[in-house]
């Protein structure tokens, strides 16, 4: 099957029509390099491409081209390539748009000196590890091929992207769920009076069950429940079954979603360990 160029738009990405979709916004490497319309491009010599299929991606995508250097767009086509191929994942094509633009968007803010906090970095590294890595990779070749180091905080800011395009979850949606968990801790902090060191077991403990938990509740999945466990919990840590409480009423009016009674006997667990380790500390 061939490609047919109807547009270059630069070295690395051309408008072409194929006999399965009337027009498509084909990236890779040097795929535009001294071509022209009308040329055909047998897609077997093409070996590193992505083809954008949907209209609404196509349109977007010709619209951020002119915007971004072509060095930023073969850098992010390097990183989606390294993701597909380590991961074996076929990402959501709207990667492409998103990441280009939030990167190009992040170098701009780098230039003019304005530096965002992430307020959830820790809590996103411990979610999505795997994604972290990948993010770290992609901020470091950034470093290497355009000379801009976007630190550690912008890290945090790619993951979330790519576990979007991993999952074919909206990225709104996984921002609100991250921003959840880091609200959570928060309450559990302020409660506790404690500050829950970021590396600790402890810390990694509890945001994995809270990311569990919103999945489990985003699926309306039921965790059996433990009535004799329940009684017991609410009468031997009743402050802790409290503030348990309120932790999944948080997460039931944000997300929108009923949560079972099932789910407080389990956060109820957690937080009494780390109630005891706070003790412990303290005793010390």
């Amino acid at each position: 099957m061939n490609l047919k160029v109807a547009k270059v738009l630069n070295n690395n990405v051309i408008i072409a029509t194929n006999p399965e979709h009337q027009e498509v916004v084909v990236i890779g490497k040097g795929i535009g390099f001294h071509r022209k319309s009308g040329d055909s491009i047998p897609l077997q010599t093409v070996e590193k491409m992505f083809i954008l299929t949907s209209q609404e991606e196509q349109e977007q995508y010709k619209q951020l081209v002119p915007r971004v250097s072509e060095k930023l767009i073969e850098t992010i086509n390097d990183i989606i390539l390294y993701i597909t191929s380590q991961s074996n994942v076929q990402l959501n094509e709207h990667i492409h748009i998103a990441l280009t633009d939030h990167i190009a968007f992040a170098i701009k803010r780098m230039e003019q000196g304005i530096i965002l906090h992430n307020p959830f970095l820790y809590e996103t590294k411990e979610i999505y590890p795997m994604e972290y890595r990948f993010a770290a990779y992609a901020i470091d070749l950034i470093k290497e091929r355009l000379g801009v180091d976007l630190g550690q905080e912008e890290v945090g800011f790619v993951a979330l992207h790519i576990y979007s395009a991993m999952t074919n979850q909206n990225i709104t949606e996984v921002q609100e769920h991250s921003k959840l968990i880091a609200d959570l801790v928060a309450v559990v902090e302020e409660k506790l009076e404690y500050q829950i060191p970021r590396l600790s077991l402890d810390y990694s403990r509890l945001v994995t069950h809270l990311r569990f938990a919103i999945e489990r509740i985003k699926r309306g999945e039921e965790v059996a429940e433990v009535q004799k466990l329940d009684l017991l919990l609410s009468q031997e840590y009743p402050e802790m079954y409290s503030l348990s409480w309120t932790l999944t009423k948080i997460m039931e009016k944000r997300m929108k979603h009923p949560v079972y009674a099932a789910e407080v006997s389990y956060l109820t667990l957690h937080l009494q360990r780390l109630s005891q380790k706070k003790e412990q500390e303290t005793q010390n």
